[in-house]
């Protein structure tokens, strides 16, 4: 029995019962107002001058990239044990 979760359900890299918990944070992109060096596509230099604030707001897909990231964590360690194993998760082998 445990009081809390502060590991997120695992410990040692084995879950211990609880409710796996994952989470994760995003940087804020910036925009960079300071004229930086570039080319066109007639490959000419160029100074380019960001004007205002036109960031993406990147935290409406961060969440879809996150669950996919978990997914491919998740497989990844089925196939390793069931590569190492012999069986999948729910057999009985």
């Amino acid at each position: 029995m445990f009081l809390s979760n502060n590991a997120g359900g695992i410990l040692g890299g084995i879950s211990t019962g609880q409710a796996i918990v994952a989470r994760f944070a995003v940087k804020p992109t910036s925009s960079i107002l300071k004229p930086r060096k570039s080319i066109d596509k007639d490959g000419n230099d160029v100074d380019v001058m960001t004007k205002g604030r036109h960031d993406p707001c990147v935290g409406i897909r961060a969440v879809p990239i996150g669950e996919a990231m978990v997914a491919c964590a998740i497989a990844d360690h089925y196939l390793r044990h069931r590569g190492q194993t012999g069986r999948g998760l729910g057999s009985r082998d």
